[in-house]
């Protein structure tokens, strides 16, 4: 699926199952929200805090499905095309970062 599609697709489905947007100040909060889920996964699975054996069945794809879906819901009620966005901002970063990562002696 493409960027284009997936904001398709989410808009079609706020509009039949969700019936409209959330403001955006209630969907931003929606979002801190389910990067703390994400969070909350990667802190126990991954870093050093030991994993809860409620949490051990936690679908970290599916939070970060969560995370992409409510970014794409900010997106399409604020008009932004994220496909056009995230070429924007690979060009930055091409140019920003060209040879920062490459002289950082702490990534060798």
């Amino acid at each position: 699926m493409t960027i284009k599609e997936l904001q398709e697709k989410v808009d079609n489905w706020i509009n039949e199952v969700g019936v409209r947007y959330f403001d955006e100040l209630t969907n931003t909060a929606i979002l801190m929200e389910e990067v703390g889920e994400v969070a909350r996964i990667i802190a126990r699975r991954y870093g050093e805090q030991s994993e809860k054996e409620s949490d051990k069945n936690k679908d970290l794809g599916d939070e970060l499905a969560d995370v992409l879906f409510v970014v794409t819901c900010l997106a399409n009620q604020t008009g932004i095309n994220l496909e056009e966005a995230i070429q924007r901002n690979f060009e930055k970063k091409n140019l920003r970062d060209k040879d920062r990562h490459l002289r950082n002696k702490k990534l060798t």
